[in-house]
């Protein structure tokens, strides 16, 4: 037995099951106690105006720690069988977890700050500002697992967005982006918005594979050409430079329509659930089988594991980089139609700073900038971690360059813990 095993060793260990039941009896118990404050109509009218919607946030707490321990318990035979607790062990989970602790620290503040952040619809709504940036994630972390970057992100999403923006106007706008109005079917503006991404995503691709080109300079150099191309296409004439707007009801339900408004009849007041929630949801699903379950994914994680290693276990590093590039832009490009369609217009500055946000975004939930390593649970998580705190900051009214400070202090942070457990190893 080591050293770093006997100071785990120096505490208590639980079985598997009992560790399990801990979080599906502690979720039980937070679902009832929630379910109680929600449904008791004297508890609920006395405490309405000072704890808001707490009542049913329990509920949705408990049943995550529910569905955790389930997990658990289900899995039990592929997991050690025994957890150990202790003060190595403790330290180690608040070291991994520092992020997603400074958060709930966070949340709680906000919340003592202005109650009204206790509100099932800030949740909603923090959930539909976060889709299209989890999608724009998602495109990014595959650069980011095989050690490189993509700076050409946000510049893709104004493409995207201008594109599509401009080719699905009302015919009665009094400012139509060609003059004149364009009877197209939804789907071919998308595509082709896509589709110029992509042609961008090549290029990035080429230059990294051909040339053995730095990600971070030839997404530099492409992040530049996709802005001038946007800003190209956004001066023709008559446009010149305007505001698109005047968008297409049929396109921007895309991004706004919402589903489960008021579900069961439970609460007249229940908006619904943004559409781009169950389309985030998708892109996670999708990309999380591509990273998983296919030989590109596992090639993937190959190259930026060790990239002679791969080289010489015959993946074809050329052909995967090209790829990673090619699904990022694509990803970039959904990411500009729904925004174009959550907020039914478009600039060519749409998008601009989106990649840091991104990348940042992976960093925190787990992706190493060392390459190798990073989950979809991960990116999802620290996506929402940076919505939380972009959304709460502005329901307090924090001042914006205070909003920059905590967010770079949160990467500086993220990355520190990311390049000690690097050095660890």
């Amino acid at each position: 037995m080591n050293s770093s095993q006997a100071g785990a060793r120096s505490g208590f260990s639980l079985s598997r099951t009992s560790y399990s039941m801990i979080f599906i009896i502690a979720g039980g118990a937070l679902f009832l106690v929630g379910l109680l404050g929600a449904v008791i109509p004297g508890l609920n009218t006395s405490l309405k105006a000072s704890i808001y919607d707490l009542p049913i946030l329990v509920v949705l707490i408990g049943i995550i720690l529910f569905l955790r321990g389930g997990v658990q318990f289900l899995r039990r035979a592929r997991l050690s069988s025994e957890v150990i607790i202790s003060g190595r062990t403790a330290s180690q989970f608040f070291f991994n977890n520092a992020i997603i602790i400074a958060l709930l620290v966070l949340v709680g503040v906000i919340c003592v700050i202005q109650p009204m952040f206790m509100q099932v619809t800030v949740v909603l709504d923090i959930f539909k500002l976060a889709s299209p940036r989890l999608v724009i994630a998602l495109g990014i972390c595959f650069s980011l697992i095989i050690a490189g970057t993509d700076l050409s992100a946000g510049r893709m999403v104004g493409l995207s967005a201008v594109i599509v923006g401009s080719m699905l106007q009302n015919a009665d706008y009094g400012h139509l982006f060609f003059g004149k109005y364009i009877d197209i079917s939804v789907i071919w503006p998308i595509l082709i918005a896509i589709g110029a991404c992509i042609c961008f995503g090549l290029i990035s691709g080429f230059l990294v594979a051909q040339f053995k080109m730095h990600p971070f300079i030839a997404t530099l150099a492409v992040q530049v050409m996709v802005y001038g191309a946007a800003s190209l296409y956004f001066d023709m004439s008559p446009n010149n430079s305007q505001p698109i707007g005047g968008i297409r009801t049929d396109f921007s339900s895309i991004g706004q329509a919402r589903i489960f408004e008021g579900l069961f009849g439970l609460d007249k007041s229940f908006k619904g659930i943004s559409i781009l929630v169950p389309i985030a949801l998708f892109f996670c699903v999708l990309i999380w089988f591509v990273l998983n379950k296919t030989v590109f994914g596992k090639n993937v994680y190959a190259i930026g594991g060790n990239r002679e290693a791969a080289v010489v276990s015959g993946v074809n590093v050329y052909v995967t980089i090209l790829f990673i590039f090619v699904i990022g832009a694509a990803m970039y490009g959904i990411g500009g139609v729904l925004e174009a369609a959550r907020t039914a217009g478009a600039t060519n500055n749409y998008g601009n700073g989106y990649e840091l946000d991104a990348i940042a975004a992976c960093v925190v939930g787990g992706v190493s900038l060392n390459g190798g390593i990073g989950k979809v649970g991960g990116i999802v998580s620290g996506v929402l971690i940076f919505s939380v705190i972009q959304y709460g900051l502005q329901f307090i009214s924090l001042s914006p360059m205070w909003q920059q400070i905590i967010k770079g202090a949160i990467i500086a942070i993220a990355v520190a813990i990311d390049m000690t457990k690097y050095n660890k190893k």
